[in-house]
């Protein structure tokens, strides 16, 4: 089976690291980006067959097309494959993505009539770039596919690519895709940036010398790419404002409290922070680690 990777950053590079890992001999890989790097360091790494040197030869023959770049650049790589890069698009190929939104870009393909089927690996880290990759990065980890109407053939071929590299995957209709991870992705990518304004903005001058553990796993995701963000916030911008709404009003709860004419009233303050533990407790896996 032939495979071509459009970008080659911490998604595709695990994604090739993976196949050499778990699955020797039985895909070959094309890789191309834009700047070249990701692809070079992977053929030094042995973990591709081919750095191309263009985006057409990368998928000339290819059975599956990864586009594992951010989603403003999945639209404009699925504008390219329906327009130029059409010809060099073998018949029987199926178009594949990674990407963190999946309706504007189901809905681009779909349009451009592209034999498409969406695909986000709930998985990730703040670093990019393949020198971040992890062969061991999708194993156990659902693969969310949204068929958009392909071939169940095709959508078949996209789970196999997936089962190949360790993921597991769920199929699911791209809205509610994009509605669940608004809130356990996107909103928390937001509130580590807000988090981020608020106190070393006009914050404390002492703060930073302080921060511990705590700051650092709040606001980790605010180290993560911008123009990964910007992307994801781009596309799901609905979805996101709907739960910063909802977030906004149960901050305005908790002001509330604390404000309480005469203080707060600790025992109130236990049982919300409480519920929230137990809201918690309930996924025991604590499945809040995806991209």
């Amino acid at each position: 089976m032939r495979l071509a990777i459009l970008g080659l950053g911490l998604m595709g590079g695990s994604v090739a690291r993976a196949l050499r890992t778990r699955a020797p001999g039985a895909w070959t890989v094309s890789a191309w980006s834009n700047s070249g790097r990701g692809p070079a360091a992977a053929i030094t790494a042995g973990a591709i067959d081919v750095a191309a040197p263009s985006a057409a030869e990368a998928i000339a023959g290819a059975d599956v097309v990864l586009l594992a770049v951010p989603p403003l650049d999945c639209l404009t790589l699925i504008d390219e494959l329906a327009g130029p890069l059409r010809a060099s698009l073998r018949g029987g190929a199926v178009v594949t993505d990674v990407a963190s939104t999946k309706r504007a870009i189901v809905e681009r393909a779909v349009a451009a009539r592209l034999p498409f089927v969406g695909g986000h690996p709930m998985t990730g880290r703040e670093t990019s770039g393949f020198g971040a990759s992890d062969a061991a990065l999708f194993v156990d980890r659902p693969w969310v596919i949204c068929p958009a109407g392909a071939a169940n053939a095709a959508v078949e071929r996209v789970e196999g690519l997936v089962r190949s590299v360790g993921g597991v995957p769920l199929r699911m209709d791209a809205r509610e895709h994009d509605a669940a991870v608004a809130g356990i992705s996107h909103l928390p990518l937001v509130l580590a940036a807000a988090l981020t304004e608020a106190v070393l903005g006009e914050g404390s001058p002492h703060a930073r010398a302080l921060a511990a553990s705590g700051w650092r796993d709040m606001t980790r995701l605010a180290r993560g790419d911008p123009a990964m963000g910007a992307g994801i916030a781009a596309t799901n911008a609905d979805l996101i404002s709907d739960a910063v709404r909802a977030t906004r009003v149960s901050l305005d709860a908790w002001l509330a409290d604390l404000e309480r004419p005469g203080g707060p009233d600790a025992r109130e303050i236990e049982a919300r922070f409480a519920a929230a533990r137990r809201l918690l407790d309930a996924d025991p896996e604590g499945r809040n680690d995806g991209e």
